[in-house]
C-alpha cells in the first residue's frame, strides 16, 4: 500500500497541529518532511503519513527527560 499523502488541513484534523504551526515549520526548515507538488509559491504542500508519524516519534520525550 502506498504511503498516504495528507494536506495540511488533514494533518491538523488528525494530529491537532495548527495550520500556521505547520507553515512556520516549513518556513523555518524544521518539522515534518513534506512534498511540494510544484516548486512555485502556488505549489500544494502534502505530508506523507509516515513522515508525520516519524516526526512525532522523534519529538516524544521519555521519562527522565531523554528524547527518543
Amino acid at each position: 500500500m502506498a504511503d498516504q499523502l495528507l494536506s495540511p488541513k488533514q494533518v491538523h484534523d488528525e494530529y491537532g497541529i495548527a495550520l500556521q504551526t505547520l507553515a512556520n515549520y516549513r518556513w523555518q526548515g524544521i518539522g515534518p518532511a513534506y512534498v511540494k507538488t510544484n516548486p512555485s509559491r502556488a505549489g500544494r504542500v502534502k505530508y506523507r503519513r509516515s513522515a508525520i508519524e516519524a516526526w512525532l516519534d522523534a519529538q516524544t520525550v521519555r521519562p527522565g527527560g531523554v528524547a527518543a
